[in-house]
């Protein structure tokens, strides 16, 4: 079985993160989601607007998703890949050449990100977390 592994907040779900996820999912045949744990973000000076539960349930819930993890720390991602058996790591392609530190563990894929869309977009079109 090859394992894919990915990393994200994944806080106000949108098209973008299915095609990620699908894409991942499409390099193996078991794909694990790392979730950024609410401490986490709060390490990163990040909100997301739903909890760590919600966001794991939300993910879950998704055809492509085979298992969600918790992100404590940005060190984790080695004995992730090590303890899980990871065979492919991937993360949109604006983190470009910030994991290949991995390469020695697993390959690192670098998928395009889906244009016109982001959390950060529909918070500013919502006007969340603007005073």
């Amino acid at each position: 079985m090859k394992k894919v592994i990915t990393y994200g907040t994944y806080d106000l779900l949108h098209v973008g993160h299915i095609n990620l996820l699908r894409r991942a999912r499409e390099l193996g045949d078991y794909l694990i989601v790392v979730l950024s744990s609410d401490e986490f973000n709060a390490l990163k000076h990040k909100t997301a607007y739903h909890c760590y539960e919600d966001r794991k349930i939300i993910l879950e819930a998704i055809k492509y998703v085979d298992e969600v993890i918790p992100e404590y720390t940005w060190e984790q991602k080695i004995k992730d890949v090590q303890d899980n058996q990871v065979d492919v790591f991937v993360m949109g392609d604006d983190w470009k050449g910030q994991f290949d530190f991995l390469k020695d563990y697993c390959e690192v894929v670098y998928l395009p990100r889906t244009e016109g869309i982001s959390t950060t977009k529909i918070k500013n079109d919502l006007h969340l977390g603007k005073q």
